[in-house]
């Protein structure tokens, strides 16, 4: 199967509120359409988490930024065009997602994706998609398809093909948080 029919596979699940494991620009990730509750939901019980332990959502442009979170912190935009590596920003203000995606802070981590799959998969889908590591929370996080567990690979409605094959070991993205005062805080580099 090539790569844009996977995305058509994984589009119609999402789109009917499933859950799908994917590959993206850091491990692979359960994803989810994250303006919907039911699926936030599955997602939280698949990896067996409580729901006060926010996720992350990919974007695949800096544009949608505004959208999502009520004042983008100017900083955002240049560490956006910055970075080199995958980089996660938790937000605060955000809006447009599903009530139980967000910290009860009111915070969203977001990444802007530039990994061919995830990227076009959030573009053609025209929301935030989740992105989890795929693991039971407490496990570690798989470094590529291969590590993840059957458990996981059983609760998902749809299991992308491509990048099954690749052995690298991926890295999670670092995170840092922005608050609406101009602080930063580097939560994992």
């Amino acid at each position: 199967m090539n790569m844009n029919e996977d995305i058509k596979q994984a589009l119609e699940v999402l789109n009917k509120g499933g859950v799908i494991l994917y590959p993206t620009d850091t491990i692979w990730g359960i994803g989810c359409d994250a303006t919907n509750p039911e699926a936030v939901k599955r997602v939280y019980d698949i990896k067996h988490r409580t729901d006060n332990k926010a996720m992350l959502v990919l974007i695949d442009s800096p544009a949608k930024l505004n959208y999502y979170v009520k004042d983008v912190p100017p900083m955002a935009w240049d560490l956006i065009e910055l970075t080199t590596k995958p980089l996660t920003i938790i937000y605060e203000g955000a809006r447009n997602f599903a009530p139980n995606l967000m910290g009860e802070d009111g915070t969203i981590g977001i990444r802007v994706t530039d990994e061919e799959f995830s990227r076009q998969l959030c573009f053609r889908f025209r929301k935030a998609i989740v992105s989890t590591s795929a693991n039971i929370s407490g496990e570690p996080s798989p470094a590529n398809f291969s590590q993840i567990s059957e458990e996981v690979k059983q609760s998902v409605d749809y299991i992308v093909n491509y990048r099954q094959h690749e052995k690298k070991q991926a890295q999670a993205s670092g995170i840092i948080r922005l608050g609406a005062n101009g602080q930063v805080k580097v939560i994992r580099e």
